[in-house]
């Protein structure tokens, strides 16, 4: 027996490498999802700098500014803090009234904690169940939100209409359409995150940033903590795509067949 098992564990190592390498071989229903990310990337950041057109990511924009959001608060409320309101503001962005806390926690949860976000939807949107999964989890962290911003009208809507639209989409093809909608949420709230540093810190050097008042706080340059911050979105990112590839290789036609057994619509 001692042998068998010596021979077992010899081609179980032997094999590993080889998983390793199948589980981050790209397939081709996750080289049209990579693709479909490139299409996004390009589009956001079109959308995002022409006159005009750009308010087509208005309620997406806000959507990530609500995680942005939701990041200081839950963070405050993890480290003894209170929330008193949030509210968000189609120009300024938003803002998180709280009581308490770890300000050295609160303070880059919000573009790291939107980022972390991104990177979890980023990776759901590689897989239909995922998604579906993704949707319930964003679900309660809308209702979280809400509650904290109920005196706030335009939180309120951004939330009703992003609710509104996740269960829309969980109708289209068993939840197809799902996925690719929380992918682009997933990619517009990785990128708004370090647009968002670069914008306040290096293009428009806002003082009363959130790296700004680490800052003060903590020593070192509000620029430096942003670029830091900048590194750290962008291999969240990095994660949630690698992570997506190893975790779902399954086909459209497999992911499909799964979510019709997974809270079927």
């Amino acid at each position: 027996m001692p042998v068998v098992y010596t021979h077992l564990g010899a081609r179980a190592l032997d094999a590993a490498p080889h998983l390793v390498q199948r589980s981050l071989t790209v397939n081709h229903t996750q080289a049209i999802t990579l693709g479909i990310m490139a299409v996004y990337v390009v589009a956001i950041a079109l959308l995002w700098n022409l006159p005009y057109v750009r308010y087509v990511l208005w309620p997406f924009k806000m959507l990530v500014i609500a995680f942005h959001e939701f990041g200081h608060a839950i963070t405050a409320c993890c480290t003894g803090g209170r929330v008193k309101s949030i509210s968000l503001d189609p120009h300024e962005g938003g803002v998180t009234h709280m009581q308490g806390g770890i300000s050295a926690i609160t303070l880059p949860a919000g573009y790291l904690g939107s980022s972390i976000i991104g990177a979890l939807l980023i990776f759901a949107g590689f897989d239909i169940v995922a998604s579906k999964i993704a949707s319930i989890v964003l679900g309660v962290c809308f209702l979280l939100t809400l509650w904290w911003a109920r005196k706030d009208w335009l939180t309120i809507m951004t939330i009703i209409l992003a609710v509104g639209l996740l269960v829309a989409f969980w109708f289209i093809a068993h939840g197809e359409a799902l996925r690719w909608i929380v992918l682009f949420i997933g990619v517009m709230s990785a990128l708004y995150s370090a647009w968002d540093i670069c914008d306040d810190l290096i293009l428009r050097k806002v003082n009363t940033s959130d790296a700004s008042v680490f800052a003060q706080k903590y020593g070192g340059s509000s620029q430096c903590w942003g670029v830091i911050w900048v590194i750290i979105s962008l291999l969240f990112m990095a994660v949630g795509i690698i992570g997506g590839i190893a975790a779902f290789p399954e086909s459209f036609s497999q992911q499909e067949n799964d979510s019709k057994h997974f809270i079927p619509t």
